[in-house]
């Protein structure tokens, strides 16, 4: 499944190396796309949306899911 995550904090390069990281360490096969401008990652993912928020979180930046 593909999801669409809110990343309100994510502002820069750093922020989405982190967000990237934490989301390829809850699945290694995730194929993750980042949204500086928008702050939106979308992923492709077998894991609930909520393990993947969970871990961006878990990195220090608010998430939520917007798109199921």
């Amino acid at each position: 499944m593909t999801y669409e995550f809110d990343v309100k904090n994510m502002t820069c390069d750093h922020c989405r190396g982190a967000v990237e990281k934490a989301i390829i360490a809850a699945d290694p096969a995730a194929v993750v796309t980042i949204d500086l401008a928008a702050r939106k990652a979308t992923v492709q993912t077998s894991l609930a949306p909520v393990v993947i928020s969970d871990a961006i979180q878990n990195a220090g930046y608010p998430a939520f899911c917007v798109q199921p």
